[in-house]
């Protein structure tokens, strides 16, 4: 009884948390309430994220704004063509005992070895650089001339990524896009918050963020999400929608015209962890059908493959999915 109790007063805490990080986020970025919720939703629920959006919409000033809410490691890394794996995870290098003349190899950390890692143009180097990170984003931890190391906890991967200039650019291999928990889209601006961006960006005055949680703060949230409880009829919906993206499995005609592959177990986890999760951001004790709803478009849309016939009538992921939700029964 005293643990449940301890969790209610856990959850309310974080709620109120959320309040104070989106409040100082806002004094740096205007607008963008949906990203930066799904941003949250995400760093709660223990998964990395794919942002994507054309040029000068702060993708990275709105992750660098994040890390200084949070009181955490921050590393960026601009992907460029010539970026190796060893720029990222780190390198050995040999050393000399001055005392006693010995050489012995000594690893260098990476930039790798941080909480929060800006991932700046992830698709703008080799599949191979990129690959570096998939060890990382599913166990945590990075091996390196036969050593393994443990990053620190927490460990999230937030990526860019953009989708307009595809000279020079290389696709991210399905794999990779597969640890991604969500895949978030940023919009233009609306007129009245451009206005205001281009207002508040043309002056001296420089926002001072205050850090609201800590590294253990945040890690205490995240084990809190994953006791929350849930409903068998939600986790039942969540795999219904996951299930009817693949045309071995569903009953809807479009999506056997429009889907060459559907979405595997993973995005059903992430479905429940992002319900979880926002459902505690919101103040809720449990996530509902409509906490499922609200996140299926992220977690789904990078985990479809979608074939001719689709581009041939215009129907993207988005749009698959969306009349998947609206057609899938509760």
């Amino acid at each position: 009884m005293c643990k449940i109790v301890d969790d209610v007063q856990g959850l309310k805490e974080l709620s109120e948390s959320i309040k104070t990080i989106r409040k100082e986020i806002s004094k740096v970025i205007i607008g963008q309430d949906e990203i930066i919720e799904q941003l949250l939703i995400s760093i709660f629920a223990k998964g990395h994220v794919l942002l994507i959006g054309v040029p000068g919409l702060a993708k990275t000033l709105l992750i660098s704004t994040l890390s200084q809410a949070l009181d955490l490691k921050f590393s960026r890394i601009q992907f460029t063509p010539d970026l190796m794996p060893g720029d990222i995870t780190g390198t050995e290098v040999i050393e000399e005992n001055i005392s006693t003349k010995e050489k012995h190899f000594k690893f260098i950390k990476g930039p790798i070895f941080a909480n929060i890692i800006l991932a700046d143009e992830i698709n703008r180097t080799p599949p191979k650089t990129q690959s570096s990170l998939l060890q990382a984003m599913e166990e945590k931890e990075v091996t390196a001339a036969g050593n393994t190391y443990k990053l620190e906890q927490p460990f999230f991967v937030l990526s860019t990524q953009n989708p307009i200039e595809q000279e020079g650019t290389y696709p991210l291999p399905e794999a990779q896009l597969d640890r991604f928990m969500f895949n978030i889209w940023l919009d233009y601006p609306s007129l009245q918050e451009e206005i205001e961006i281009v207002r508040s960006t043309t002056t001296e005055f420089v926002p001072s963020v205050e850090k609201v949680l800590n590294a253990e703060q945040i890690i205490e949230f995240q084990n809190l999400v994953r006791r929350i409880p849930i409903a068998d009829n939600v986790i039942k919906y969540a795999v219904s929608l996951v299930r009817a993206s693949r045309p071995e499995t569903t009953t809807l005609k479009f999506v056997k015209d429009f889907i060459s592959y559907g979405a595997g177990p993973r995005a059903s986890q992430y479905l429940i962890l992002g319900a979880k999760s926002r459902a505690a951001l919101l103040g809720k004790y449990t996530p509902d059908i409509e906490d499922i709803k609200a996140v299926a478009v992220p977690v789904m849309r990078h985990r479809i493959v979608t074939n001719f016939n689709a581009e041939a009538e215009n129907m993207n992921a988005n749009k698959i999915i969306e009349q998947i939700v609206a057609e899938t029964k509760v």
